[in-house]
């Protein structure tokens, strides 16, 4: 499990706290998250991981593409993990 402290680098890229599953394989499998402003959710499906860079947030390593559901809002986010300097952190975009 990575924990990460959230903490602003830019106007867009918000690290974040998530709660993870590592499988035997190696893969890396998000549960939840906590978005900057303390509110967890939980991450219902994974959809998509592939490499890529966050042209809006900058950074680079593997983007999942994550379903979440809330009481009010069924959405897909992207949420990246990169390893900066050989830390490992997760990031996601803010609008």
């Amino acid at each position: 499990m990575a924990n990460t402290t959230a903490e602003l680098i830019n106007d867009y890229k918000v690290y974040i706290d998530v709660n993870e599953d590592r499988l035997k394989d190696g893969k890396l499998i998000p549960l939840s998250f906590v978005w900057e402003d303390g509110q967890r959710y939980d991450v219902s499906k994974v959809l998509e991981i592939r490499r890529a860079a966050s042209l809006k947030a900058g950074g680079y390593g593997l983007r999942y593409k994550v379903r979440v559901i809330t009481p009010y809002v069924t959405k897909d986010v992207f949420m990246f993990f990169e390893e900066d300097f050989g830390t490992p952190k997760w990031f996601m975009e803010r609008k």
